[in-house]
């Protein structure tokens, strides 16, 4: 499969339905006024296990046939994919393993564990830990299903875009967090699929932003792993990329990249305003806005995508206080 077509997504829609949340989308007096246009939020990190993770990895583990399903499932992640694989595994009653580097935040990995994953800690960086994942689908047959870079993965993520253009049928601009682009790719085919002429801006951090590297390049690249507030965002999308590469490529109208002081507003600005706590990740969109990196002469929406953050790093941060990368990353902050 070259591309993920409104079609795959309408019926993953249908398959994930009554396995995950229906978010709200609210509007943000305080970015609309700032911008001068309706600014609505899609409250993302009401999910179920905190981010939009749960929905690709619903739509991937309920794609399984029995026999697969009887294997067990094994995936690389800097964190939400793998507790929201954790999580679908767990209502199956399936064997989940969790590969994960050194920068994944320990509140990240408790909550995999809680759920019953086992955890693998390996190397400084995602590509490190896909190596323990091709290690044991090829010793222990378990069937690997990655965080972007799989048709179901990225179907169940644009789920998430249906959602959005239902509740803003209007809507000029979605802002969506860009990182191995299976969110935003998926995103991207929903929205372009009901309404074209929306615009679709990836956001990201400027610290390690592979696949706006890659785009630029004009070619999947490697690009170095830095810790960073926005530590889901982090991770290469794979030099054999078969997916979502090309429809980053094809379907997003352009990409804003953010530095950890930008970032750290956006995290500030969802508490005190919104009064909406949120991950790193999750605030870019409202980051940008805030940066003055985004315009827009009709609605938006912003997606905020996940709130698993370290609480005394969040409390950090919300004062002013921001935890130095090197704590945020070892989970101290």
């Amino acid at each position: 499969m070259t591309q993920v077509t409104l079609e795959h997504i309408r019926a993953a829609h249908e398959r994930i339905a009554g396995k995950v949340e229906r978010t709200p989308t609210v509007l943000s007096q305080s970015l609309s006024e700032g911008l001068g246009v309706p600014v609505h939020l899609k409250l993302e990190q009401r999910q179920t296990t905190g981010s939009f993770k749960l929905r690709g990895a619903s739509n991937a583990v309920a794609s399984l046939s029995t026999a697969e399903k009887a294997r067990g499932v094994v995936a690389a992640s800097t964190g939400n994919h793998g507790r929201a694989l954790a999580h679908a595994a767990k209502l199956e009653g399936m064997r989940a393993v969790i590969c994960m580097s050194r920068l994944v935040p320990e509140n990240k990995l408790d909550e995999i564990r809680r759920l019953g994953a086992e955890v693998r800690i390996i190397g400084n960086s995602q590509d490190d830990a896909q190596q323990e994942v091709d290690r044991l689908v090829a010793q222990e047959g378990l069937v690997m299903l990655p965080p972007f870079d799989h048709p179901d993965i990225v179907a169940g993520q644009g789920t998430l875009g249906l959602e959005m253009i239902e509740q803003v049928p209007d809507a000029a601009l979605v802002l969506v967090q860009l990182s191995g682009g299976g969110l935003a790719s998926g995103v991207a085919a929903a929205i372009k699929g009901v309404s074209p002429g929306t615009k679709i801006i990836g956001v990201s951090m400027a610290r390690g932003a592979a696949m706006k590297a890659s785009l630029d390049a004009g070619r999947p690249v490697l690009v170095e792993e830095l810790p960073t507030l926005a530590d889901s965002l982090g991770g290469g999308i794979g030099l054999d990329n078969r997916l979502t590469f090309a429809m980053c490529r094809d379907l997003l109208d352009g990409i804003v990249l953010l530095s950890e002081d930008e970032i750290a507003a956006g995290i500030r600005h969802a508490y005190a305003r919104e009064r909406e706590i949120v991950e790193g990740a999750g605030a870019v969109g409202i980051a940008a806005l805030l940066a003055g990196k985004v315009r827009s002469d009709g609605p938006v929406v912003v997606l905020l995508s996940g709130r698993n953050i370290d609480m005394d790093a969040h409390r950090r941060i919300v004062c002013g206080e921001a935890p130095s990368l090197k704590e945020h990353a070892a989970g101290a902050g």
